[in-house]
C-alpha cells in the first residue's frame, strides 16, 4: 500500500478525541506547539517534514497507535511487520501524563479543574477542555514538566491518591537515567586513566543503555523497573504492568483452620509446615503478614471486611490465604459453617475498598471443591472425612471486579490433597516456585502455570490420587513481584 494512502486511511479511522491524544504524545518532537495542528493528516505532515515518519520509518506511527490502544490499526495496516527500534520515541514524561488522562473519570477531571481553579485561567477549565488541554496550560505556565512534578502531585494525591504510585514510578525511572548517565561519564574517565581496564574497546564503545537492551541476560524483573509501565517487553507485547512501587508490597492475611469444633472435621495436621512457608515467603516478598489460626464463619468475615476498611494507599497490592476444609464454592470456618469465596473477596473489591482499586487482589484457597473420598495413609483431603461435600454445594460464579485473582487447590467437583508431614501439595509447589521464579522476573500467572504443572504430576503412594489446581482472573496487567534484596527463604518441607 502507498504509504501516504497508509497514513490516510489511519487518519480516517481516528476519532477526534484520539486524534488530540496523538498531537499531545508528539508534544515534544513537535517543539511544544501541538495548539497548531488540527487533525491527524496535519500531523502526519509535520511529523514527516521533521523526518520522524516515512515508508522506512514507521515506528513512531506504531507507537502512537499502540500507546492510545489502537491495536485493530496496527494489525489491519501490517505496521508490526518490521523490528521495532529499541528506544521509545515518545517522552516517558509524555506517556506519564496521558496514561493518567486515560485513567480518570469525569468526575476526578471536575476535582482536577477545580483545585486549579484559582490558578489556571478560568476559560481553561470549561467543559469543553480535557485533561490533555490543563496540562498543556500548566506547562506553558511553567507549573509543570518532567523535571517540576509538585504541583500535579498534589493534585493527583488529592483526587486520585492510587495514581500517585504512577509518578513515583516515572521519578524512580529518570533517577536511574540520570545515575546510569553519570555512571557512564565517571567510568570512561577511569578507562581511560586506567591500564588495568579489562574493558574491550567493542564493549567500551556501547552506550550503557544499549547494553542493557541488547544483553542476553537482562531479566525481566529488570525490564519491569527500567519500562514505563506501559512500554512491554517482546516477551509479553502489549502487556502492562501493576505498579510495585509503594513504600510496602502490601498486607498478607493467612486464615489457617487447624481444628474444628465439628468432629466429622478431623485436623488439619500439616497445615502448620503451609503456615511456615507461606509467612516466610511473602514476607521475603515484601508483605506484612499476619496469622488467624482456627477462625468461625463469623471471624472469618469479620477479618476481610476489617482488612478492606484499611488505608492501602502505601501499598501495592494485597495477599489473602484461606487454608481449610471446603465444599464446591466454599470453606469451613471452625464451626463448621460455611462460608461463600464470593463474600470473603467482596470487601476489597473497589466500591468496597477504593484504596485498592486497580492494585492487585490476591486470594489462594487451599480447600476440597468436592466429594471424592481418599484413603491414604499421609495424604487426606481438606474435606469431612466422612462425607466430603454436600449436594447442594455452592456453584457461585467468580466476581467481575477488576484485578482480581481466586487462585483455587483443585478444580471444581474434586478434593485437594495435604501431606500431614510435608503440607498441601498445592501450597508447598507455590512458595518453591515463588522462591525459584520470582528472581528471574517472571510474572504471578506463569509462576501459577508451573506450580499447575507441578502438582498435576504428584500422587500418593498408590498412583491414583491426582490433583489439578485453578486459576481464575480479572487482572489487566502482569503482576511482577519486585526481586527481593534478602536471600531467599529456606522451605522447611523441602
Amino acid at each position: 500500500m502507498d504509504f501516504q494512502k497508509l497514513l490516510l486511511d489511519v487518519g480516517k479511522a481516528l476519532g477526534t478525541d484520539e486524534v488530540k491524544a496523538l498531537i499531545f504524545l508528539c508534544t515534544d518532537i513537535l517543539d511544544r506547539n501541538p495548539t497548531s495542528v488540527k487533525s491527524a493528516n496535519d500531523l502526519f505532515s509535520r511529523l514527516a517534514e521533521r523526518d520522524h515518519l516515512s515508508h522506512e520509518r514507521r515506528d513512531l506511527l506504531t507507537e502512537l497507535l499502540r500507546t492510545i490502544q489502537r491495536l485493530d490499526l496496527v494489525s489491519a495496516f501490517n505496521l508490526n511487520d518490521r523490528e521495532p527500534t529499541t528506544t521509545s520515541l515518545i517522552s516517558p514524561y509524555r506517556k506519564l501524563l496521558y496514561n493518567l488522562y486515560e485513567e480518570m473519570t469525569r468526575e476526578d477531571l471536575e476535582e482536577v479543574k477545580f483545585l486549579l481553579y484559582k490558578t489556571v485561567p478560568r476559560r481553561k477549565l470549561e467543559d469543553n477542555y480535557s485533561l490533555l488541554d490543563v496540562f498543556l496550560k500548566m506547562e506553558h505556565m511553567d507549573i509543570l514538566s518532567d523535571t517540576n512534578l509538585s504541583e500535579l502531585e498534589t493534585i493527583i494525591y488529592s483526587v486520585c491518591p492510587k495514581m500517585r504510585g504512577q509518578i513515583n514510578q516515572f521519578k524512580t525511572q529518570q533517577e536511574a537515567l540520570q545515575s546510569s548517565t553519570l555512571y557512564s561519564v565517571d567510568s570512561s574517565s577511569t578507562v581511560l586513566n586506567s591500564s588495568e581496564s579489562h574493558l574491550s574497546s567493542e564493549m567500551s564503545s556501547l552506550s550503557f543503555s544499549e547494553h542493557c537492551l541488547n544483553s542476553d541476560t537482562v531479566s525481566a524483573s529488570q525490564e519491569s523497573r527500567s519500562l514505563p509501565e506501559n512500554q512491554t517487553s517482546t516477551n509479553s507485547e502489549d502487556l502492562g504492568i501493576y505498579p510495585m512501587t509503594e513504600a510496602k508490597r502490601g498486607i498478607c492475611l493467612i486464615i489457617n483452620n487447624h481444628v474444628f469444633h465439628e468432629t466429622s472435621l478431623k485436623p488439619r495436621d500439616g497445615t502448620m509446615i503451609d503456615e511456615e512457608c507461606l509467612r516466610d515467603v511473602f514476607k521475603w516478598l515484601g508483605f506484612d503478614v499476619e496469622v488467624h489460626l482456627n477462625c468461625t464463619r463469623e471471624k472469618m468475615l469479620s477479618l476481610l471486611w476489617d482488612l478492606g476498611r484499611r488505608d492501602h494507599r502505601q501499598m501495592s497490592c494485597v495477599a489473602c490465604f484461606v487454608l481449610s476444609h471446603g465444599l464446591e464454592g466454599g470453606v469451613h470456618g471452625v464451626d463448621n459453617k460455611i462460608v461463600k469465596i464470593n463474600d470473603l473477596m467482596e470487601p476489597l473489591n473497589a466500591r468496597n475498598c477504593p484504596t485498592l482499586a486497580q492494585k492487585p487482589k490476591l486470594f489462594f484457597i487451599q480447600a476440597c471443591q468436592g466429594k471424592k473420598e481418599q484413603s491414604a495413609v499421609y495424604i487426606e483431603a481438606d474435606g469431612p472425612a466422612t462425607s466430603l461435600i454436600c449436594t447442594d454445594a455452592v456453584r457461585d460464579s467468580f466476581p467481575v471486579d477488576a484485578d482480581f485473582l481466586i487462585s483455587m487447590a483443585t478444580v471444581p467437583s474434586f478434593v485437594s490433597y495435604r501431606d500431614k508431614q510435608r503440607g498441601t501439595w498445592f501450597i508447598q509447589s507455590l512458595c518453591k516456585y515463588l522462591i525459584q521464579m520470582v528472581p528471574s522476573g517472571f510474572d504471578l500467572l506463569s509462576i501459577l502455570t508451573k506450580v499447575n504443572d507441578d502438582v498435576s504430576q504428584k500422587t500418593d503412594s498408590t498412583g491414583e490420587k491426582k490433583q489439578m489446581p485453578q486459576p481464575a482472573f480479572s487482572f489487566r496487567k502482569r503482576v511482577v513481584f519486585p526481586v527481593p534484596e534478602a536471600p531467599s527463604p529456606r522451605l522447611p518441607s523441602v
